[in-house]
């Protein structure tokens, strides 16, 4: 394994749905202004990562591949296992909504009826990430996609549960860096957000 490897995890830009906290997973629901002004900044800030020849993956949801296209990273493949946590009945609901029958609810805790649970996902990580690092001997790789399942690629990146995704908060538009240090998987930069702050 090379160890300055890395995998590059990019959030699509804002959407409406993503401003006011609903969950969107099959849902597709268009960038806003701003989220296309994050997309075009983020793709700038990853060019200059300077990666190796980098394999690009995106969501099949049109957020994401719009989310790439203004970046400047054009895919090389399009995969379904990218796609959003599937929230099932609570698809276009926000938190607090789904707690009035569900006190104490979150995606990482709790099922999400006619969707997928924490394991299902669990199996869906660890594909991707198989998938990555089987590339990262010869390049690195981008994975262009969406909030809860960029988390859970986080802490199944440093062997904790799913439900540990609950610590890394990834903001539309921003992107975090997976990679080694001393052998073992680390977490190189994280939330590194779209614009320049200040």
């Amino acid at each position: 394994m090379d160890l300055n490897a890395r995998v590059v995890l990019m959030r699509h830009g804002e959407t409406e749905w993503a401003r006011t906290g609903k969950h969107t997973g099959r849902t597709e629901v268009p960038l806003t202004a701003l989220g296309e002004i994050q997309a075009t900044a983020t793709g700038n800030r990853i060019r200059r990562l300077d990666l190796r020849d980098p394999m690009i993956l995106t969501s099949p949801r049109l957020r994401a591949q719009r989310t790439g296209d203004l970046a400047g990273l054009p895919e090389d493949r399009t995969w379904d296992a990218l796609s959003e946590w599937d929230y099932g009945d609570y698809e276009g609901l926000t938190t607090p909504e789904i707690r009035r029958s569900v006190p104490d609810w979150t995606v990482w805790t709790h099922p999400c009826p006619g969707g997928e649970h924490a394991d299902e996902i669990h199996a869906r990580t660890d594909m991707v990430l198989s998938l990555a690092q089987s590339q990262l001997a010869e390049r690195d790789v981008i994975l262009i996609g969406h909030g809860h399942f960029s988390r859970a690629l986080i802490a199944r990146w440093l062997e904790l549960p799913v439900s540990e995704g609950r610590r890394f908060a990834l903001s539309p538009g921003a992107y975090s860096v997976l990679g080694y240090e001393h052998g073992a998987t680390h977490l190189l930069h994280h939330n590194v957000p779209p614009l320049a702050e200040g």
